[in-house]
């Protein structure tokens, strides 16, 4: 596949019937869960294989027999709604994140690879999205009327009317077109309440800092998963580091993502505006919810 056509791929998915890699194909990869296992509760994160119980308390300073005895510690969880909760409070916001993920190839090797991701949000309807990596180079943009993914390496686009919402943009997007946009969580964390009930364990690690920000760390289990998060203390209970680990394969990646906020980001219209270069091509993403159905005839 050439470098181009496979760029294509990585940015539209389910653009082109490109025939997949060999050289390099991906087992698995945690972001895989991100939007599909945790997607209202948590990102999270990896225990690195330290158990639950007396060094994970002691890092905190409490006994053991502090602990529930159902394993899950209510303040962990109260942390979590209340982080939800504050997140959808904010109208306006910009996200920079650093992103590391294990790829894991069909020999079981362990591939890192790393992108940072520039998120400007402002709701109801408004967002940009910047990533730049090691896999691909490209852009989103929601202006409230039209959605428009662009790979700038290759210079192809696609643009598709968009809903009233960022919350329905996101289920379209996922639906209808298989895309799964950078940081969704972020627009859905909290949402749905009944998705803490998919944690097994809950353990309050203590007091640490990420950049420098004053958190606290939380560690805990879902099946098929440990992982972990840090809650900035204070008026601001923002997510500051996530890490996740997939325990359903046996090589076990890892998936880490350090946040830096700005809760007074400065913007106009302009920077949810595409204006494709003269030379790019518009290229049209394929429906996936209307292959599925008719396959289904």
């Amino acid at each position: 596949m050439n470098s181009e056509a496979e760029e294509l791929r990585r940015s539209y998915p389910g653009a082109l019937d490109i025939e997949q890699p060999t050289a390099r194909t991906r087992r698995t990869s945690p972001r895989g869960y991100i939007q599909h296992f945790l997607v209202a509760t948590a990102i999270g994160g990896a225990i690195l294989f330290t158990p639950f119980g007396s060094q994970a308390l002691a890092k905190s300073g409490r006994q053991a027999e502090s602990q529930p005895s159902s394993g899950i510690d209510p303040h962990a969880i109260e942390m979590l709604k209340k982080m939800g909760t504050y997140l959808r409070t904010l109208q306006s916001f910009q996200v920079q994140a650093d992103l590391s993920t294990d790829d894991v190839m069909e020999n079981g090797q362990i591939v890192q690879s790393n992108s940072k991701i520039n998120l400007l949000a402002a709701k109801p309807n408004r967002f940009r999205v910047d990533v730049t990596g090691d896999d691909a180079n490209r852009l989103y943009l929601y202006d409230g009327k039209s959605f428009t993914i662009w790979g700038q390496p290759t210079n192809y686009y696609a643009t598709v009317p968009a809903p009233p919402t960022i919350p329905e943009l996101i289920d379209k997007l996922t639906e209808r077109y298989n895309i799964d946009l950078p940081l969704v969580d972020l627009f859905r964390w909290g949402v749905d309440e009944g998705d803490t009930k998919k944690i097994k364990t809950a353990v309050d690690i203590g007091l640490t800092t990420v950049d420098g920000v004053t958190c606290e760390q939380y560690a805990f289990h879902q099946d098929d998963i440990d992982w972990q998060i840090w809650i900035q203390l204070g008026q601001y209970p923002l997510p500051r580091k996530l890490v996740i680990r997939t325990l359903s394969d046996e090589a076990k990646p890892q998936h880490s993502e350090v946040l830096t906020w700005n809760l007074a980001p400065s913007f106009n219209d302009g920077a949810f505006a595409f204006d494709p270069p003269a030379d790019a091509h518009r290229i049209i993403i394929a429906d996936a919810k209307a292959q599925s159905t008719e396959k289904e005839k």
